[in-house]
């Protein structure tokens, strides 16, 4: 890997069993992401968008072909759809990764107000997923 390349695709291939049989999704891709670059993935529905995302991310680790992440970066996922548990207060659903990992600190938690607060979701703190509007949602995924 280069120095300027924080992710290189290599061969990225896909494939999905199901019955009857089986869905390529994804067939030998490779492509270079370098430091300070804007990526967009674009293509139909069905084209394997999000499979790529998947598999760069770490949700899907059924795929062969070589990826190659910078280790000084962050990698971050928004879905489609806003994947907020309802019955946990708008707090509750941002502090969950950090609580599931067992890294919930005084400093994140304030950190992650913090950043409630610049994205003018401070006063919905306490509320609920269903008492939020659909932009809403996605800012606080």
């Amino acid at each position: 890997m280069n120095t300027t390349s924080i992710l290189n695709v290599i061969n990225l291939s896909k494939t999905y069993h199901n019955v009857p049989g089986e869905t390529i999704a994804i067939k030998d891709i490779s492509f270079n992401i370098n430091k300070e670059e804007f990526v967009g993935i674009v293509g139909p529905s069905g084209c394997g968008k999000s499979s790529i995302l998947n598999i760069i991310s770490s949700l899907d680790k059924d795929y062969k072909g070589k990826l190659e992440i910078n280790k000084n970066i962050k990698i971050a996922y928004m879905f489609q759809e806003d994947t907020l548990f309802p019955w946990l207060t708008i707090l509750d659903n941002v502090l969950i990764g950090l609580k599931i990992k067992k890294e919930l600190t005084k400093d994140n938690k304030m950190y992650a107000i913090e950043l409630l607060k610049k994205y003018g979701l401070y006063d919905f703190i306490n509320k609920y997923p269903s008492e939020l509007s659909g932009g809403m949602k996605q800012r606080v995924a």
